[in-house]
């Protein structure tokens, strides 16, 4: 039977337990398997044999007690006694997921959860699990140099001096540093130091234009309920973002609570279908401010812990601060944040984001944005570490630092591979906050290195040597400038009284334009999961532009 791209199917094991059709039904939020025929006619299928459509479908093989679904994509790959199994953290969207990285020699083979309450449950999303292709696809394995308008091959020595020679002649307020979304805190860490020692202050972690700030406090950009929180919520007003594609475990948990009874939801922004029931209240910022007079809000004030989830695209526009304090003063005054419970809760699309912000990669005083650094004639020289969704305009001297071969890649004058997620031990800081160390399992393809030694190699030939020259000496230097960095599995929570703050901030403008989603394609959301030819399959499935049905 044909369930779609990731589950194939061996139904003559399949003993009719269910499982399946219950998950589909009550986790995942999408009924689309069920029973056919009576008796020992009865199968399980879906109608019509179309593609399954839940980001959550592939969790049915894990649950599967017979093995009649099992991985499409890893079919026949692998023995599973010829794997290495590595324990890491995921980072397609900013949860930071428990998962074990299954390797054959330094190919990662499967992608599997791990049982982790306070986040994942034992659940992942598809493009968690089946992204693993694309870290084979289009992988930059060793420097690349522009020259006459096209890139040739060279040595890393090459590479080097030629950003040097453009370095040499260039103002250190014509130079800038943007951080991309898979971007680990070792690396962000060594390139705003090489920065600082060159004295550019032009450094943005936002490639989206997010406005916010880590003056504002740690509480103005954390999830600060924690995903574990929204089991003890009693109400949710949802603000300007889809969390059943920005973060699809954490929609199943939000799920988990609706099913639980007494927990009503609200939205201003897109209306898109979140596998739950909800009050639609508005589009714009206009029903942000006015939310406090809605009948949606005497629910959330009759509530005990009330939680306000707010995307962090939300903040994506000329108007976003504005929108943070707006966001902010709807927490404070429906009671969302009190002395025991914070209830204003900043959901991060990037992996890289929360750890950057805590690291204050951001401009300095009188320094451009990301958006300014990406228009033309700003800037001489752009350093984009692991930078794929900012489009930088001609004019500027690009050196990316990545692992795949994408946007970015395809703008740089020069190109230095780095290492994809599994193939460096890194930290991350997940959208509550809470520190987290992802494993290598495997090792970068070729000439490819770990991001942070390609910072601290190229700070060599730029005369401003970095003073660390391994990981566990980088480390040190990163503990001892940011003591919470080193607290790994622990959350370091925000002041409550940040949101105060920020929400008498109150005063600016907001544009007509109503709330857009963040996420448009949930499969092709950072460079390796465009370079997957699974998730492509899966993208023209969900987007109609692929279909199959029984009689194919």
């Amino acid at each position: 039977k044909y369930l779609g791209a990731l589950v194939k199917t061996s139904m003559n094991r399949c003993i009719q337990c269910t499982r399946c059709v219950r998950f589909s039904a009550e986790v995942a939020g999408v009924p689309e398997l069920g029973a056919t025929g009576r008796g020992e006619d009865m199968e399980i299928t879906t109608y019509l044999e179309q593609a399954m459509t839940s980001e959550l479908q592939a969790n049915v093989v894990d649950i599967c007690p017979v093995g009649a679904l099992t991985s499409k994509p890893y079919a026949f790959a692998a023995r599973p006694w010829e794997l290495n199994k590595t324990e890491s953290i995921d980072v397609m969207d900013a949860l930071g997921s428990a998962i074990r990285i299954d390797t054959r020699g330094r190919e990662v083979m499967r992608i599997l959860p791990r049982v982790n309450d306070a986040i994942n449950a034992e659940w992942i999303s598809d493009k968690t699990r089946h992204v693993v292709d694309g870290l084979r696809t289009q992988r930059l394995d060793q420097p690349y140099l522009r020259e006459n308008g096209r890139l040739r091959p060279a040595s890393w020595s090459e590479a080097f001096s030629a950003i040097a020679r453009k370095l040499a002649r260039a103002n250190p307020k014509r130079v800038g540093a943007l951080i991309g979304d898979l971007a680990a805190v070792e690396e962000i860490f060594a390139l705003k130091d090489l920065m600082t020692r060159l004295g550019v202050t032009n450094l943005d972690c936002r490639q989206d234009g997010a406005m916010l700030d880590p003056n504002w406090g740690r509480a103005s950009y954390l999830f600060n309920p924690t995903i574990a929180g929204i089991d003890a919520a009693d109400a949710l007003l949802i603000v300007g973002t889809n969390p059943r594609k920005e973060a699809a475990i954490l929609n199943a948990r939000i799920r988990k609570r609706w099913l639980a009874g007494n927990f009503p939801v609200g939205v201003i922004g897109p209306k898109v279908d979140l596998t739950y029931g909800y009050d639609y209240l508005g589009a714009g910022p206009e029903t942000l401010a006015d939310v406090a007079r809605h009948s949606f809000a005497d629910m959330l004030r009759k509530a005990e812990r009330p939680l306000v989830l707010v995307g962090a695209t939300a903040f994506a526009r000329a108007d976003g601060a504005t929108i943070a304090a707006l966001a902010a003063k709807a927490a404070v005054d429906l009671g969302a944040v009190k002395d025991d419970w914070n209830g204003y809760g900043v959901l991060q699309g990037a992996a890289s984001r929360v750890g950057a912000l805590d690291l204050g990669f951001v401009p300095g005083e009188g320094a451009l944005n990301a958006r300014q650094m990406a228009a033309f004639g700003t800037l001489d020289v752009v350093f984009l570490l692991g930078v794929d969704e900012l489009d930088i305009a001609e004019g500027a001297f690009a050196v990316y630092i990545g692992s795949n071969g994408d946007r970015g890649a395809n703008r740089a004058d020069v190109i230095l591979p780095g290492a994809a997620y599994p193939e460096k031990s890194a930290i991350y800081v997940n959208t509550e906050g809470r520190v987290q160390m992802a494993a290598r399992a495997s090792f970068p393809p070729g000439d490819a290195r770990e991001d942070w030694a390609i910072v601290r190699a190229l700070s060599d030939v730029l005369g401003k040597r970095l003073p660390y020259d391994s990981l566990a000496s980088l480390r040190r230097a990163l503990f001892a400038a940011y003591p919470h960095m080193q607290r790994v599995g622990q959350i370091t929570p925000g002041n409550p009284a940040d949101v105060r703050k920020l929400a008498e901030r109150t005063g600016g403008s907001t544009e007509r334009t109503p709330f857009r989603a963040g996420v448009s394609d949930f499969y092709f959301t950072n460079p390796i999961a465009r370079c997957s030819a699974v998730m492509a399959e899966c993208s023209a499935l969900a987007l109609g532009r692929a279909t199959m049905t029984a009689a194919e």
